[in-house]
């Protein structure tokens, strides 16, 4: 049996039998962070998190607030500009291009009104782009071009739907009613006016959204391109409800117009969603080989 020999302590090691610094001349470097990992942003502890959403909230409040000013400020220029598809409608009909107000509050709650949704679309690029400065530390590189090529086409096509329900649809719809008044001499009021015209501009800037929704959709897996070219009839069937609801006429000649670009809208979701399945597809191939 070998006698007992003691361990040796750390400074009697051999030189040979130590493990080499690290980062030295000679030496592998050994980094402590991946490619991954430097692609993404720095990290904060949860309060932190709270102290840079409460930063970004307050910024977006006075934001919000400083638009409101404004808004109610300009609310009557802006109107004058709303009101034109409607006067242009009633001098067609040769009729006097005057809008009244049917209560002692009604201009006043109008002007306030607008106001508001005037603050909240001059405050949004300053709101989107607080949001975009709070989550942009936490994503990837490749996430933070994802999420501002979302900001970019989400607020183009609600713009666009606006656009198109102003220049298109409001000219088409104001003419109809107007012509339909039978015996009887229209009283527009402004407050209903108003209530009308953000009923067709906000929920064509909403449905034309439809290519953002789907390209979500797709990249949870939730639809295909095969399964919207399948069910496409439904699609056709649930447009065309939703164009019975929205537009407030029921001649066939504005809900055509109301279909045409939710339909191509559909199908421009349709090859977006074939882009997002083709890339998660390649994706998958290049890992798994």
């Amino acid at each position: 049996m070998l006698p007992h020999q003691p361990l040796a302590s750390l400074g009697e090691m051999p030189k040979s039998s130590r493990m080499p610094p690290l980062n030295q001349p000679g030496n592998p470097t050994i980094s402590s962070a991946s490619p991954t990992d430097e692609e993404a942003g720095g990290k904060m502890s949860f309060f932190d998190h709270l102290v840079e959403l409460r930063k970004r909230l307050v910024v977006s409040s006075l934001a919000i607030g400083v638009g409101m000013m404004i808004g109610v400020a300009v609310a009557q220029k802006v109107f004058a500009y709303i009101a034109r598809p409607m006067q242009a409608a009633l001098r067609a009909a040769n009729l006097q291009d005057k809008l009244v107000y049917t209560s002692p509050t009604g201009a006043i709650n109008l002007i306030i009104t607008l106001g508001l949704y005037l603050g909240l679309v001059i405050a949004l690029p300053v709101v989107l782009y607080q949001f975009w400065l709070f989550v942009a530390p936490g994503l990837y590189k490749h996430e933070r071009q994802a999420i501002t090529t979302f900001i970019i086409s989400a607020t183009g096509l609600f713009v666009s739907g606006v656009a198109f329900g102003y220049f298109v649809m409001l000219p088409y719809i104001l003419k109809f009613l107007i012509g339909f008044r039978g015996p009887f001499v229209p009283l527009i009021s402004i407050n209903e006016y108003f209530d009308l015209i953000l009923m067709v501009l906000l929920g064509l800037g909403a449905l034309f959204e439809m290519p953002v929704i789907i390209f979500f959709l797709s990249i949870f897996g939730i639809v295909t391109p095969k399964f919207l070219w399948k069910n496409f009839r439904y699609a056709m069937l649930l447009i065309t409800i939703v164009a019975a609801i929205i537009t407030p006429t029921p001649d066939a000649l504005t809900m055509l117009i109301f279909m045409a670009p939710m339909v191509v809208l559909y199908f421009i979701g349709m090859g977006v969603s074939y882009l997002v399945v083709r890339k998660k597809r390649a994706r998958a191939a290049a890992e798994g080989a």
